[in-house]
């Protein structure tokens, strides 16, 4: 699955408080969460784009994000784990957060008189755009096309009843849970995979074979057109997770409106709580999918993973919390790490857009071609290669943000919204 100001801000706003007199001010965690998810997605998006073929070889029976497990040796265990902690999770973390935005615009509009949706039916209009761009030119599994969409319904929805909302949000769980349920089983009884995973390797002896030659030797204009000309399908996974989508979107809005991200007794109390039953619940689902088999690939994805990703909003807030605290006092580290995260979070829109262009130029044949070069060295390479990206992320965040208020991206998206 990796919006523009969703992911950038989450629509601009998402750093700031919605309430009270702490309307307009920042709420730090909101920006670590934001870096967190942005690192957190290349964790799961990298294995796509060094995987032989990329996101079509993926599709065809490449190595992508989910390919199954591999306890047999330190290299297998070691890419089980990188693959199983990120796969899904993330993306349903900025997916939750894309929600928290939604609701601070949402609210701010309402303090100020300002119609609903009003100017945020552009918004999501130009980040429609983005992703068609995003897409065509960088990386198939773009999210940002999918999160417009789903924007502009939950945008509709919060101009509707408590009642309504809340049916809904109920109603798109549970349709999401049996679909996700009902194509685990078509999965698995076709497949006949009903226990113990593939090798998770780097391996792309199945994938297409049109598809790995294209991405390991093709040109840039030539994938461009493969990408156009099979969009139909690589632009299925968000049609398939609309509900999960809608769901998230909707659980992002009443966390914020629950006072899940302040910092007080009750947003402490809420994030404990997002942590216990979130890790308690997520943590045995996704070992269960993990070791029965990459049939379960799809509850892994698509069930397991939003369910741990709120295990992970609530254990990183509680990390925050204590920082908080003046005693202890947080180690020159643990400072820099959260001062990297929240440069990322600021400028997340330039970061998810840079990354996964650094990865195109690492691992296709236009660049550095490594997909190929090193498709036989195991996964480690594939793990370096994402360290990298991010330490150029955080260098190249902090830096910008030491002379400019807003990333490139969030800077060209304001001054041709004229906002």
């Amino acid at each position: 699955m990796a919006g523009a100001r969703g992911i950038a801000a989450a629509e601009g706003a998402a750093g700031r408080a919605g309430s009270g007199e702490g309307a307009g001010a920042r709420l730090p965690l909101l920006d670590v969460l934001r870096g967190v998810a942005i690192l957190g997605t290349l964790m799961s998006n990298i294995w796509i784009f060094a995987a032989p073929g990329a996101e079509w070889g993926v599709l065809t029976g490449g190595a992508g994000p989910a390919a199954g497990s591999d306890w047999s040796s330190p290299a297998g265990v070691a890419e089980t784990v990188f693959r199983g902690l990120a796969n899904g999770k993330f993306l349903a973390m900025l997916t939750i957060l894309f929600g928290v935005g939604l609701a601070i615009q949402f609210r701010s509009a309402a303090k100020h008189g300002q119609p609903w949706p009003g100017q945020y039916k552009w918004r999501a209009l130009f980040l429609f755009a983005e992703g068609t761009v995003h897409f065509v030119l960088v990386f198939a599994w773009d999210v940002l096309m999918g999160y417009a969409v789903v924007a502009m319904l939950v945008a509709w929805l919060l101009t509707r009843s408590a009642r309504a909302q809340r049916a809904t949000w109920i109603t798109m769980g549970v349709l999401h849970l049996t679909a996700t349920t009902l194509m685990t089983v078509a999965v698995v009884l076709t497949s006949g995979d009903e226990s113990g995973g593939s090798g998770g390797g780097q391996g792309g002896a199945d994938a297409d074979a049109g598809a790995v030659t294209l991405y390991a030797e093709g040109s840039y204009a030539q994938q461009i057109l493969f990408r156009l000309s099979h969009a139909a399908v690589l632009r299925m996974e968000p049609v398939i997770s609309f509900a999960l989508l809608v769901f998230l979107f909707l659980l992002g809005v009443r966390l914020f409106r629950a006072g899940a991200f302040q910092d007080d007794a009750a947003g402490r109390r809420i994030r404990r709580r997002l942590a216990g039953w979130g890790l308690g619940i997520g943590l045995p689902l996704n070992a269960f999918t993990l070791l029965w088999g990459s049939g379960f690939f799809l509850l892994e994805r698509y069930l397991a993973a939003p369910v741990l990703a709120i295990g992970y909003l609530g254990l990183i807030g509680m990390a925050m919390d204590r920082l908080r605290r003046p005693d202890p006092q947080p180690s020159t580290l643990t400072s820099a790490v959260t001062v990297a995260l929240t440069s990322v979070g600021r400028t997340a829109l330039s970061c998810y857009v840079l990354q996964n262009v650094l990865a195109m130029l690492a691992c296709y044949g236009l660049g550095l071609g490594l997909a190929s070069h090193w498709a036989d060295r195991g996964p480690w390479w594939v793990m370096g290669l994402w360290a990298t990206i991010c330490l150029v992320l955080v260098t190249g965040a902090s830096l910008w943000l030491r002379r400019f208020e807003h990333g490139p991206l969030e800077t060209l998206q304001k001054r041709l919204l004229r906002r």
